[in-house]
């Protein structure tokens, strides 16, 4: 299980993602030079840990995305099911994407500010890209499966 390289592609997406929870997303710079961190949650006034806005559909797509990838990884021995959880979660990865830039532009424009996005704002990106490697290898495997009952 370890030693397959799709392995170390999908436990590299779920600590990429599971990194969101920890690091904010981007800043907001509000007209009366607040600043806000947009998290995984929320959004936040810098310094604080109470939340000013929360956006739980955020939360729990990524929490979703996260537990899928850490879970695709176990589904080893069900190649063709692997593949298919794996091509949903890239779906995932893509609309929690789109859905935090829903957001931060949403904020943004209540503000009136300027928004700075952090390094973490293209782990989703990085994710999408390291799962398709892992659906790609999957593939290469079930290929030599299939194969290999051929020749019996």
């Amino acid at each position: 299980m370890i030693q397959r390289i799709q392995t170390l592609f999908l436990l590299v997406v779920a600590i990429l993602m599971g990194s969101l929870y920890f690091f904010p997303i981007a800043q907001l710079f509000g007209d009366q030079q607040e600043i806000y961190e947009f998290y995984f949650n929320g959004l936040r006034l810098m310094g604080e840990e109470e939340l000013y806005v929360a956006t739980w559909p955020t939360f729990l797509l990524l929490s979703v995305i996260v537990f899928i990838a850490f879970f695709s990884i176990f589904l080893f021995r069900k190649r063709v099911l692997q593949m298919r959880v794996n091509l949903f979660n890239i779906v995932l990865m893509l609309g929690y994407l789109g859905l935090n830039y829903f957001y931060i532009q949403n904020f943004d424009k209540q503000m009136d500010g300027k928004v700075v996005y952090n390094l973490v704002a293209v782990f989703p990106i990085i994710s999408v890209i390291f799962t398709y490697l892992a659906i790609r290898s999957i593939g290469k495997d079930e290929a030599l499966i299939r194969s290999i009952d051929r020749i019996r």
